[in-house]
């Protein structure tokens, strides 16, 4: 398929975000830890190898951190690294948190990574410091592949959120297609990029399930960074893909193909997931493709989805221009989830319920959040139903723009914040005037949710036949919801 060609793809990665945010606002200072245990894993290869830290808070509640650590012998230096800021001077290694994991509660943990290169050997870090305090908990260092293992290229830097992480939700029950099975306590992992699963890849434990299945399967994946492109295949239904870790932020399936180069928009994904009744909780999927400044099929898709009855739960979706593409087949109920990006990055034909979610614009010069291509036989498209909207800069984010001329998307009960643009929070788009779209707000607050004439507002008597259960009923009565 061809790719879209749209004008506003501004320069800015995912560590520009942090940096744009922490421009505008202070978080709290950090407080001092009386200790901490960490946990240092490698993967080795000549030349390079990738570093996976667990660092457990001993000591008060913490909210910003730094953690420092010194390479035994010169020759050893950090490449790239996620889920944290690293900066090295020397054989001395720093991480700072980033927005998402700055709060660490006593006995609770976060995890970080990065990919590092060396020459001679590799020793390991004999001590750490949380804070500038040294950590008085165990240190565990270790190198659980013998084997020279592929190296996994780093996750995006997390997008900075105004709002705090949504909690972690249970996938909901599906009816009527089979419910998933409940989620593991123990036992050996589907999948673990350091060999202790049954499979090294996601997508080898996706290909390992039998065509036509009628039965929900799992597949558990345990923290780690998986760089491929993944698919769930059309005869492949009732999968799942469930992350392991504390948050979604511990398993992350990422790649940079882009549109330009990759056969446009909707090939360059990093997953295809196109069975129905699949289910994704607890990690993210991202599109770590940097805007380079030009115009042109600058497009970089973290989820193609095309799935019927779809379900995510508290997980996350990154990219910049266009993260997040829901096909004219899918339905998909997406809860407590975030969602980043710059340009149209919720868009597409198909009918989503985006329900207690954070989305975010990580643009400094804004941009429109969706691109609906409703067909106008369809009642329903996009539904943002009491999330919370926030963005890198005041008075810059559109609500929306029509890819199709009969687009439908709806903002309901939600919180916005002062980042959308009050007095025209719709545009046009692709000769598709905004005002012949089937745009509406209903019964929104926040700085950003004030009425005018560019602001179409749904009434009670309508806003009852526009509720998530009616979205995603379809002629099956399917509700995901409970």
């Amino acid at each position: 398929m061809t790719s879209r060609t749209r004008t506003g793809a501004g320069v800015i990665g995912a560590l520009a975000g942090v940096v744009a945010l922490a421009g505008v606002a202070v978080a709290p200072a950090a407080q001092a830890a009386t200790g901490c245990a960490v946990t240092y894993t490698t993967n080795d290869w000549p030349g390079g190898f990738t570093a996976a830290i667990t660092i457990q808070n001993l000591g008060s509640a913490i909210n910003g951190w730094s953690l420092g650590f010194a390479f035994p012998a010169s020759g050893q230096k950090v490449d790239t690294g996620w889920s944290a800021t690293f900066s090295q001077s020397g054989q001395n290694v720093t991480a700072t948190n980033v927005d998402y994991n700055a709060a660490i509660a006593t006995g609770a943990s976060v995890s970080i990574g990065f990919n590092g290169s060396w020459s001679g050997s590799n020793p390991k870090p004999a001590s750490f410091t949380l804070n500038g305090v040294t950590c008085t908990g165990s240190v565990t260092t270790s190198s659980p592949s013998p084997t020279p293992t592929p190296s996994p290229s780093p996750s995006p830097s997390p997008s900075p959120s105004a709002t705090p992480s949504p909690s972690p939700s249970a996938t909901p029950t599906r009816s009527p297609s089979p419910s998933p099975s409940p989620s593991p306590t123990g036992g050996k992992p589907t999948v673990a990029a350091d060999g202790t699963g049954t499979y090294r890849t996601v997508q080898a434990a996706i290909d390992a399930v039998a065509s036509g299945n009628s039965s929900r399967k799992v597949i558990t994946i345990k923290p780690g960074t998986y760089r491929e492109i993944v698919t769930i295949p059309a005869n492949k239904p009732y999968i799942t893909l469930q992350g392991l870790g504390s948050s979604p932020g511990d398993v992350v399936i990422v790649n940079n193909h882009y549109a330009g180069g990759n056969g446009g928009t909707f090939n360059s994904a990093t997953a295809f997931v196109n069975g129905h009744d699949s289910a994704l909780t607890n990690l993210t999927i991202s599109n770590d493709y940097v805007e380079d400044g030009s115009t042109v099929n600058q497009q970089a898709v973290a989820l193609n989805l095309n799935a019927d009855r779809a379900v995510l739960s508290n997980v996350r979706l990154l990219g910049d221009q266009d993260t997040f593409l829901i096909n004219d087949s899918a339905r998909a109920y997406v809860k407590s989830s975030y969602i980043e990006g710059t340009v149209d990055f919720i868009f597409g034909g198909g009918t989503a319920v985006l329900d207690d979610c954070d989305i975010y614009e990580k643009r400094s010069s804004g941009a429109p959040i969706t691109a609906a291509r409703t067909d106008a036989a369809k009642t329903y498209g996009f539904l943002v139903y009491r999330s919370r909207i926030t963005g890198a800069t005041g008075n810059t984010t559109q609500l929306g723009r029509p890819w199709g001329p009969d687009a439908q998307v709806l903002y309901r009960e939600s919180s916005l914040s002062s980042t959308i643009k009050t007095s025209q929070p719709w545009t046009d788009m692709s000769g598709n005037s905004w005002k012949n779209a089937r745009f509406f707000e209903y019964r929104n607050t926040g700085a950003g949710a004030t009425v005018n004439s560019n602001r179409p507002q749904m009434s009670d008597s309508q806003a009852a036949n526009y509720t998530p259960q009616k979205y995603l009923a379809g002629s099956d009565g399917w509700n995901p919801i409970g």
